[in-house]
């Protein structure tokens, strides 16, 4: 069976960078699972694995467009060190900002924080060595809500 909308999709992942600098990976764990068709990776991504079938092994190279963005300047941001309540903030520390935000923490000085909106791989250009291991029909419960049950998916 060939990987098409609403396919449930089971894969191995070694994602690297440009420098050949390894991001994640699911090598020596559960094989990723989703809903092909329903956002659940990255655009890029999902369409390179689009009529693929078990057994297929490729490489990806999805820029930021297709990822997680280009890095968007305007999601930089001061902030007083006082707003962090006393607490020790340091640099890599991430924060909620809002209800769907997170926020992480690029410099710090005597007076201010700068915090960063963007996703920590916008601007990356992301290389995926994939093995396609699994491919089946979803249920229509499934597509119904989005996601995948069972093994590698969602339990209700």
């Amino acid at each position: 069976m060939k990987i098409t909308r609403n396919s449930v999709v089971s894969f191995h992942y070694t994602l690297t960078n440009a420098e050949g600098e390894v991001l994640d990976s699911s090598r020596g764990h559960e094989p990723f699972t989703y809903l092909q068709g329903s956002q659940m990776i990255v655009p890029g991504l999902e369409a390179e694995l689009e009529g693929k079938a078990i057994g297929d092994k490729f490489v990806a190279v999805v820029d930021p467009a297709n990822g997680y963005g280009d890095f968007d300047n305007s999601l930089l941001q001061r902030v007083p060190l006082d707003r962090f309540g006393g607490q020790q903030v340091e640099v890599g520390m991430q924060f909620q900002a809002g209800e769907h935000s997170v926020v992480t923490v690029a410099e710090v000085t005597d007076t201010d924080v700068l915090v960063n909106g963007n996703h920590p791989l916008a601007g990356v250009t992301l290389n995926f060595d994939v093995e396609v291991t699994g491919v089946r029909e979803a249920t229509a419960e499934e597509i119904s809500h989005g996601h995948v049950h069972g093994p590698g998916g969602h339990h209700h």
